[in-house]
């Protein structure tokens, strides 16, 4: 061989050998590139990984939060509806209770507790100071006349109830602590004491402008002395005229000794402006005058005075 010849075999040997190691170094970088690269890939899939999962807890957490809130939400709204139902139908009952003059044990158990609520939350207050408001805004319009023959009815039962409605603490205590309430006495005082001087409020107002006030009571003749003494030791004084059954008028039916009555001041010349009271019984029939006011009251049975 020429030595042209093993010069060139020389060179191709070693640019072979030069193209294996720069082959060889070339796919060694490309394994350690490679190494990296997967390396790097792990890295951000273990990291996606723990962030899918700080997310996936985070989603089931306020999913469970929202479930519990819904859930403790419709509770509360079917709260609100079974108290809602249970007040309507109280409430219709006690319009019944008074048409029929329902006796005290008649009452369901649920209306007593929402009786002792619906003081106790204060609505019992605000109903009756609306209505007293109410009245006066009525007569803030209107003057007595000058022949004093206009005349405002007002049922002081409302004031001396305490000797029928609300005396019988022992039976109230029973019935009430039966049906949950803490402190029914008090609550039942209280709404009577409230009463007493929202009404003496108004009575007195009245009669410093003039009007004439007549007195109505369910009570029978015989307990004058006793009533109009008790009248002015609570606070009324100067009424025209008090007004109590007859022992013929103690088998009528309260509503209609009360429009017999109205009726028979009609026909005396007496112009009623107004009646005023709690209890529909004195609210209806004939000779009412130009409005009647009827005053709140947390709960209704047999008003009706029994005979002594």
């Amino acid at each position: 061989m020429s030595a042209y010849g093993h010069q060139m075999e020389r060179e191709f040997s070693s640019q072979s050998l030069l193209s294996r190691e720069d082959t060889e170094s070339g796919s060694q970088y490309v394994l350690e590139s490679g190494f990296y690269m997967k390396s790097f890939a792990a890295t951000i899939f273990i990291a996606g990984l723990l962030i899918v999962g700080v997310l996936l807890v985070t989603l089931i957490v306020t999913l469970a939060v929202m479930l519990q809130s819904c859930e403790s939400r419709s509770k509360g709204v079917v709260e609100i509806e079974k108290a809602s139902d249970s007040y309507h139908y109280c409430k219709a009952f006690a319009l019944h209770g008074e048409l029929n003059s329902l006796e005290e044990p008649e009452i369901p158990p649920v209306c007593w507790n929402l009786a002792i609520q619906y003081i106790e939350g204060g609505e019992y207050e605000r109903d009756l100071n609306f209505m007293i408001s109410m009245i006066e805004s009525f007569f803030d319009t209107i003057s007595p006349s000058d022949n004093h023959l206009d005349a405002v009815l007002m049922d002081i039962d409302d004031i001396l109830a305490s000797n029928h409605t609300y005396s019988h603490q022992s039976m109230h205590q029973q019935q009430f602590n039966q049906y949950g309430s803490n402190k029914p006495s008090g609550s039942i005082e209280d709404a009577a004491n409230l009463k007493h001087w929202r009404i003496l409020e108004l009575y007195v107002k009245l009669k410093s402008r003039g009007w004439s006030l007549i007195l109505l009571s369910r009570k029978p003749e015989r307990q004058r002395n006793v009533t109009a003494e008790q009248l002015k030791a609570v606070g009324f004084n100067g009424w025209s005229s008090l007004i109590m059954r007859a022992d013929s008028e103690m088998e009528m039916e309260t509503w209609e000794y009360f429009r017999t009555r109205r009726t028979a001041m009609k026909e005396e010349g007496t112009q009623i402006i107004s009646v005023i009271s709690s209890q529909l019984d004195a609210l209806t029939g004939s000779s009412l005058g130009k409005r009647v006011f009827k005053l709140p009251k947390p709960l209704h049975y047999n008003s009706q005075t029994p005979t002594l």
